[in-house]
């Protein structure tokens, strides 16, 4: 797999989007907590959801949400809530998208493909090294990751209304 590629979606549906899945911006375009479809020549059919950005959030960064005020975190450790991926580097006080349900290249570190999904030691990526409470439900790694153990990369993931739940799984 090469580095992460921005990933061309279309939306599909009623009306025109005032911002476009790719795009980020200092102006809330959206309702917060609005979701669309979009289709993808390559990755298919995919759901995104709007929400307000965090420092730090990269295109491909994991995060969860808070359906209460529509903040994202960047995902760590002993997280709880539903999780997204970003498809923009949509950082503090700005608004984008997230993708909850598709195939999209995300921040990967030594994975394989067809590997569950964990959170990573690094905020806002994820690996496939079990660790008890920190599996990313309704994910899984589509591809091998593109750098290995050695540094944070991309891979694809195939993902579907994703969720941290921190419960132990032995």
């Amino acid at each position: 797999m090469a580095a992460f590629t921005q990933q061309t979606f279309k939306h599909i549906g009623d009306g025109v989007l005032a911002q476009a899945f790719a795009d980020t911006s200092t102006t809330q375009n959206l309702a917060l907590g609005t979701r669309a479809k979009g289709f993808s020549p390559t990755e298919g059919v995919a759901e995104f959801i709007y929400l307000l950005g965090v420092a730090s959030t990269l295109m491909g960064s994991w995060v969860t949400y808070l359906p209460d005020n529509w903040g994202t975190k960047l995902l760590t450790a002993d997280d709880i809530g539903p999780v997204a991926v970003a498809m923009s580097a949509n950082v503090a006080s700005q608004y984008g998208w997230y993708m909850i349900y598709g195939k999209v290249d995300a921040k990967a570190k030594d994975v394989a493909d067809n590997g569950k999904v964990y959170i990573d030691t690094t905020p806002g990526t994820c690996d496939d090294a079990l660790v008890n409470g920190d599996h990313v439900h309704n994910a899984t790694w589509a591809s091998a990751d593109d750098t290995g153990a050695a540094s944070v990369g991309w891979a694809e993931v195939e993902i579907a209304y994703p969720f941290v739940d921190d419960v132990n799984e032995t």
